[in-house]
């Protein structure tokens, strides 16, 4: 019986060769684009800007219904505003308030695309056997002892960072069309089967189609308060905790100083900005929370040296657990790393599957 795959479909070409491929290799396919704009947050619109959320998503929407009629398969808008305002912009004000580093992309993938948007898909008839999209990353089910979710073939495009706080449940209904194909194949595929216009188009990976977060949060948000350092020594004055995030280097217009000044720390509660010499922001322990294990909690790959990545610009480095629970993990680095932020997302790889994801809680030497 043939199988039918609801794509996500934004408009671009890595989601519309991904239908294309499931199209070739015979599924039955229906497409799918989330509406998340309500204009509730106040937005500029900045012509030949594209981004997730803002008020040009409009055009995004007629852009993708254009390629599904391209690829002659069914076109659903589905409807998913309410909850992404509630998942992600809140959680990631409420995270910056308290003075935590978000990562919204994580967020959204974990709430919305592979949540909210299938349950309003299926609530509105749509029926299907898998969820696919165009990230670069593969699926790979060999049993609850092995990773089920690896990286791509495409390793500067790799986008299983992304991904990892998705479940396994979830992921074994899953399909990356493109995880073994590189970026450069996928455009000399669009332009052989002469969609020149896709591989050409200019993308996108912005959160906010504006790309200034100062946009979700009111005046209050920004209210001013002293930059310290590790004494509690005034250096200076902040425009809003909401600005900064640990290890920022660049905006803080602190001068006279003999050396360079990063973020060490955020005390919400005091409104102060911690500020400090880098090496200080170097750690080697980490304990994250809300822990999503991608393998069984018996598998022995979770005793292994593993590798870490504790940002999506962290290329990953050499660790082991020294705890596990489903509350929380913590993990040894062989070396000290830069900056482990709290509320960013721990990864943890074995080889190139991902083994295990947190939330970052905090960080020692």
């Amino acid at each position: 019986m043939q199988k039918t795959v609801a794509i996500g479909l934004s408009g671009g070409v890595d989601s519309a060769l991904s239908a294309w491929k499931l199209l070739q290799d015979g599924y039955q396919v229906v497409a799918l684009t989330m509406s998340m704009w309500d204009g509730s947050v106040e937005m500029p619109v900045v012509e030949g800007r594209a981004g997730c959320f803002g008020p040009n998503e409009g055009l995004a929407i007629s852009q993708a219904k254009a390629l599904a009629d391209r690829l002659k398969i069914p076109h659903f808008v589905i409807p998913v505003a309410k909850e992404f305002s509630e998942y992600v912009l809140e959680y990631f004000r409420r995270e910056y308030r308290s003075g935590r580093t978000p990562n919204p992309c994580v967020r959204c993938n974990q709430t919305i695309k592979f949540g909210a948007m299938l349950e309003g898909a299926r609530k509105a008839g749509v029926e299907f056997d898998y969820f696919a999209t165009g990230h670069y990353a593969q699926i790979c089910d060999k049993g609850v002892d092995t990773p089920i979710l690896w990286r791509s073939q495409d390793p500067l495009k790799d986008q299983s960072y992304f991904l990892s706080r998705l479940s396994r449940e979830t992921l074994s209904k899953v399909l990356f069309p493109l995880g073994e194909m590189k970026k450069e194949d996928v455009k000399a595929l669009a332009e052989k089967i002469g969609w020149v216009d896709l591989a050409h188009k200019k993308e996108s990976q912005d959160f906010l189609e504006c790309g200034d977060y100062s946009v979700l949060f009111n005046e209050s948000d920004n209210t001013p308060g002293n930059f310290v350092d590790v004494s509690g020594k005034v250096l200076g004055r902040h425009r809003g905790i909401v600005h900064y995030t640990i290890g920022q280097r660049k905006g803080l217009n602190i001068g006279g100083q003999p050396e360079p000044l990063f973020v060490l720390g955020i005390d919400a509660n005091r409104n102060e900005v911690i500020l400090g010499k880098r090496s200080v922001l170097s750690s080697q322990y980490i304990k994250a929370i809300d822990v999503n294990l991608l393998v069984s909690q018996d598998s022995p790959l979770l005793k292994e040296n593993l590798s870490a990545r504790i940002r999506l610009g962290h290329s990953g480095a050499n660790c082991k657990i020294l705890s596990l629970t489903p509350e929380s993990i913590e993990i040894q680095f062989e070396e000290p790393q830069f900056a482990a932020t709290p509320g960013q997302i721990l990864v943890l790889y074995a080889g190139n599957g991902v083994v295990a994801s947190a939330i970052i809680e905090s960080s020692s030497l």
